[in-house]
């Protein structure tokens, strides 16, 4: 396999519109934005412990209810139960909800899909300035992927 260089991702843009696919995300999916960076975290290192998840919110801002609220909506499952004689802690991962927001991101970002402009979109009502300025972005995004 080929290594990346700085090269490929400036060509590929993926960082460029990272911020409207983060903002799209969480609007969409009713998530802070530190949690679908925590879900892509997590998703990257694949299988996890509790204490695993703990290290990956220290850089987020605090919140106590994070972990249940993930764990009650779905977004993380537990893959291997803990057993008091055997094993120690359980093991979890994202969910597959969880697997599909993230490659929906990653597919955005590199272009091979484009972001839902439709009327059942989280944006389109225009209800507060934030929705306009991510509409004026998304549409700004689209433009420069036509070129």
């Amino acid at each position: 396999m080929r290594r990346l260089e700085p090269d490929d991702l400036r060509e590929a843009k993926i960082f460029m519109y990272y911020r409207v696919v983060r903002g799209w995300a969480s609007k969409t999916y009713e998530l802070q934005t530190a949690d679908v960076e925590l879900l892509i975290y997590l998703d990257c290192r694949g299988r996890f412990r509790r204490e695993d998840f703990d290290k990956g919110t220290i850089i987020y801002p605090w919140d106590s209810k994070r972990w249940e609220k993930l764990r009650r909506e779905g977004w993380i499952d537990v893959w291997r139960h803990r057993n008091h004689t055997t094993r120690k802690y359980a093991i979890f991962q994202v969910s597959s909800k969880g697997k599909r927001m993230v490659t929906r991101m990653y597919r955005i970002l590199l272009g091979s899909e484009d972001m839902p402009v439709s009327r059942t979109s989280a944006f389109y009502k225009n209800k507060t300035y934030t929705d306009k300025v991510y509409n004026r972005a998304i549409d700004e995004m689209i433009k420069d992927k036509e070129k």
